[in-house]
């Protein structure tokens, strides 16, 4: 992904998709970004999924069910998203400057 500005990596619609399987955030610059539940699960930058002292994930893909989705989802202030998960995980805050450069689609993948 190329360098953005903060506005840019303001969302300007948050909602699930079309058939309500992932996470729709349409950017204030009008980029879509569609997350699938396990991906955004899988990337929480909480102290009990990464280790605070070296960035190293502590998250084991095998703990995390193939089929975890969010139970809720709620706003932190106006910079970021907070998912109490289907496995029991509730503790990740993903700011949206995270989750813009998290973005798997074709274009920011490339980058």
């Amino acid at each position: 992904m190329t360098d953005l500005s903060r506005e840019a990596m303001a969302p300007a619609e948050i909602g699930p998709n079309a058939d309500g399987t992932a996470l729709l955030i349409e950017w204030k610059d009008g980029h879509r970004s569609t997350f699938p539940p396990r991906l955004l699960r899988l990337s929480c930058p909480c102290a009990g999924c990464v280790d605070e002292m070296t960035g190293r994930r502590t998250l084991r893909e095998s703990d995390v069910p193939s089929d975890v989705h969010p139970l809720a989802i709620e706003y932190v202030g106006r910079y970021a998203l907070q998912f109490e998960w289907s496995d029991g995980h509730r503790t990740g805050i993903y700011p949206f400057e995270f989750l813009r450069r998290l973005c798997p689609c074709p274009a920011c993948s490339a980058n």
